[in-house]
């Protein structure tokens, strides 16, 4: 079994939005209002003491299974996992109660389709292999279509949230012309090199290549440089604007004799930090330019498109968190803390996660 299921998350609503992660754990507070029998009340509905048993008991379950340490009762680590399991069935309660508010349905042929992926992603397709699974760990098939039910109101509640943000082809030209910089492609030259520590070495490699020998030969049998023997040498260089982020980006004194190279030219020793190279400059220098706008178009659209569409979400969920700040009681013993986290670990057993 692969080891995303294995390594579970607290719970499937992390999985499928980074959304519900940012959801405040800590809104509500603690009332005599909670009736015995329950752990918490959201907006008047009551999350059973029974499901957080079930889901603590399917919690121990997983770690035996993983064998790993479950926490004693009465340990911090316990009570910990208590808040956050709570957390969770809370979060569950509110995110099915938003998506009836907003009229959001899920259909059995959804969560059809969502289960066919787990088989086949899984379990080789056996929907036998997958029940079998199932009853090892504890959990039933009703829990998991549940759990992808879940993931799909919470993917639609998003989605919702952003359907109305829009990137028009004006906006993305004024975002080019007024960052034009950020476009740019700086100066750059494919060289080979040789790394050695030595200058006696380089000064030896440097005679043999002035006499014939293969430079990539030579830098792939002496070459210090991990990244670039393999390759003989070859790395391309860059300098001037837009060099400083690029990859290509070198230290100066390698940079200034990589680019005062004739093509073709081979360098005498050149030190630098790293040690001793010997360049070679294997093509012209291709002269900076800056990309046009029909090139980067399709790319930067997406790019502010989906920082649209994050804040959109980030206000989504502040409007989702104001909602329910006033909405949850907890249990006494139950209530969240500051330093409970509800987004991950690694007992808490769910769904397998999907895409």
């Amino acid at each position: 079994m692969t080891a995303l299921l294995r390594n579970r998350r607290l719970h499937a609503l992390a999985v499928c939005s980074v959304a519900i992660a940012a959801l405040a754990a800590g809104c509500g507070g603690s009332g005599s209002s909670v009736p015995k029998g329950a752990v918490a009340v959201v907006d008047g509905q009551q999350v059973p003491q029974s499901d957080l048993d079930a889901l603590i008991a399917q919690t121990r379950r997983q770690a035996e299974l993983n064998k790993t340490t479950f926490p004693k009762k009465d340990s911090p680590e316990y009570k910990q996992l208590l808040q956050r399991a709570v957390t969770y069935l809370v979060q569950k309660v509110e995110v099915e109660q938003e998506a009836k508010r907003q009229h959001v349905t899920v259909t059995t042929k959804q969560i059809d389709d969502r289960m066919k992926q787990i088989y086949a992603q899984y379990y080789g397709g056996s929907r036998a292999k997958y029940l079998a699974d199932l009853k090892k760990r504890g959990v039933t098939d009703a829990q998991v279509r549940d759990d992808i039910a879940l993931q799909l109101k919470l993917t639609a509640l998003t989605n919702k949230a952003t359907a109305s943000v829009k990137e028009t082809d004006a906006d993305v030209r004024k975002y080019y012309d007024d960052h034009r910089t950020d476009f740019t492609q700086p100066e750059s030259r494919q060289v080979a090199h040789i790394l050695v520590k030595t200058k006696a070495l380089a000064d030896s490699l440097y005679q043999r290549l002035q006499h014939g020998a293969d430079f990539a030969a030579l830098a792939k049998k002496y070459s210090t440089d991990t990244g670039t023997k393999s390759l003989g040498g070859k790395l391309t260089v860059c300098r001037g604007p837009g060099a400083q982020t690029a990859q290509c980006q070198t230290v100066a004194p390698f940079e200034k004799v990589a680019f005062s190279l004739k093509t073709g030219e081979v360098s005498k020793p050149v030190h630098t930090q790293f040690g001793w190279h010997v360049i070679k400059a294997l093509a012209d220098t291709k002269p900076s330019r800056v990309s046009s706008f029909a090139e980067v178009k399709a790319n930067l659209q997406q790019q502010l498109l989906q920082a649209k569409k994050s804040a959109a979400v980030s206000d989504w969920q502040k409007k989702f968190q104001d909602f329910y700040a006033k909405r949850v009681e907890y249990a006494h013993g139950y209530e969240p803390t500051t330093t409970a986290t509800p987004t991950s670990t690694g007992l808490i057993p769910t769904t397998p996660q999907t895409g």
